[in-house]
């Protein structure tokens, strides 16, 4: 017997009990891996973060890099690239530095025909118009080449409750966003607690303690670099709960409702702290295989782009008129608040580079696509929408450190965000060639196929 075919053998002959479900992707990507099935060691992942707001082009200029204005009559603007390359990114992406490598900043595309006052809302991932579910969104899209146990997974933060949605699986089937961080653990993960007391597992401090016993039983069967995998792997659950005790927590103290407890909670439990929850449940989620696209949303459609009272900006729509708090202007606010996701999708980043799979990282595998729900601004024209794209997908796409910039609307070679979903729809091996509905601004334009810029 070969020792491919023993290992592969000793993988598949793991026996587990209450921890199958967390344990099971792991182990069948190790046994796939020990097979040589390089497809299933190294399956893809698609994250989608999208923020309320407007994302401002000047955001994604990297030092030494200068930019038209989108208002200029230059008929001859073409489409330009820079490699990121001994650059400092803007103070907005600092966050994302130690992924520069990784990274590829998307300007000039548009997104006009989901163009609404404040967000485009499913216009923005459907680029269709809004008010009306026409089809699926990029996510559900993405979803039905990469399957999981949960197809999709939608958590955010909304001042407004789960009453809205970003996404939809097909016409008419709008999926809301979860945005309790508690509701979203108990769906993911509380199937690994079945038989035993639902609300005891809850308040566990350690997820360990309740799937010891497999974990032991799967480490002792495994060789030292398979086993070095399951440590990474079980550690992302390790801090998960760590997280959600704290939220547990947070939650009894609310209910006692005390004065002081309140002061306290106006400083801790706010948007920046639901969002952290949110990413690490989405994290967790991806590790453990429970799914392979995730959505994580920042505000809630229309005017509702959330509060940040405790990075001192209590309300986004007095920032994006132009309003100062606390001394700081407008634009330093916008920084401060972009800081804040950057931050934790570095983090997320961070969690999936730190995870072996197949021959590499789980972030090897990944993509996280990076964008606002209305464009390039607070009241956006829908003539520019910038992306941000961390991971190369398995080595499908073409974000080896680069800025990209398209030509402005209207002008020869100008590309739509259509386009770049269609580029990622190729690259997860579904692919077509037409995506939401044309933008008839643009009908002399082919608005059809994937960006050849960015498919490697």
């Amino acid at each position: 017997m070969t020792t491919q075919a023993t290992r592969r053998d000793v993988l598949k002959g793991v026996g587990l009990g209450a921890g199958a479900t967390v344990l099971s992707p792991i182990l069948g990507s190790l046994a796939a891996h020990a097979a040589g099935d390089a497809a299933a060691a190294n399956p893809k992942r698609v994250v989608f973060v999208l923020q309320s707001n407007g994302m401002n082009p000047a955001h994604l200029l990297p030092s030494g890099v200068e930019r038209k204005s989108a208002n200029s009559d230059s008929p001859t603007q073409k489409f330009t690239e820079h490699s990121l390359d001994g650059r400092t990114l803007h103070k907005a992406l600092e966050p994302l530095a130690p992924f520069q490598k990784r990274l590829a900043l998307v300007q000039g595309l548009s997104n006009k025909i989901a163009l609404s006052d404040h967000s485009g809302e499913l216009g923005a991932l459907g680029c269709y118009p809004k008010g009306k579910v026409h089809a699926a969104t990029i996510d559900h899209a993405v979803a039905e080449a990469l399957p999981g146990v949960f197809p999709h997974v939608g958590v955010g933060y909304s001042d407004r409750g789960n009453a809205y949605c970003y996404s939809a699986s097909g016409p008419g089937r709008a999926v809301p966003i979860v945005c309790s961080p508690a509701d979203a653990f108990k769906t993911l993960f509380g199937s690994v607690a079945a038989g035993s007391d639902r609300a005891s597992f809850d308040h566990r401090t350690n997820l360990l303690d309740f799937l010891s016993d497999d974990v032991k039983r799967s480490r002792a069967a495994l060789a030292g670099e398979e086993r070095q995998k399951l440590d990474g792997y079980v550690e992302a659950f390790e801090a998960l709960h760590a997280r959600q005790a704290k939220l547990v927590a947070m939650a009894d103290a609310i209910r006692k409702n005390t004065p002081k407890l309140n002061e306290k909670l106006a400083k801790e439990a706010t948007a920046s702290l639901t969002l952290e929850a949110q990413f690490e449940i989405a994290g967790a989620a991806l590790v453990a295989g429970l799914t392979r696209v995730v959505t994580i949303t920042s505000g809630g459609g229309g005017q509702a782009f959330g509060k940040y009272p405790e990075l001192g900006v209590p309300d986004l729509h007095h920032i994006g008129h132009g309003g100062s708090y606390e001394g700081k202007t407008a634009e330093e606010c916008f920084v401060t608040i972009r800081r804040t996701h950057t931050t934790l999708i570095a983090g997320l980043a961070k969690k999936l580079e730190s995870i072996k799979e197949g021959d590499g990282t789980m972030l090897d595998n990944t993509v996280i696509v990076y964008l606002s729900d209305s464009g390039d601004s607070h009241h956006p024209t829908g003539k520019q929408w910038p992306v941000v794209l961390l991971g190369n997908l398995g080595g499908k796409l073409k974000t080896n450190g680069r800025y990209i910039d398209f030509p402005f609307y209207g002008k020869p070679g100008h590309r739509t965000l259509a386009n770049l979903y269609l580029t990622l729809l190729h690259a997860v091996g579904k692919p077509r060639e037409k995506f939401g509905i044309p933008d008839i601004g643009l009908k002399d334009f082919d608005q059809t196929g994937p960006l050849g810029e960015l498919l490697a």
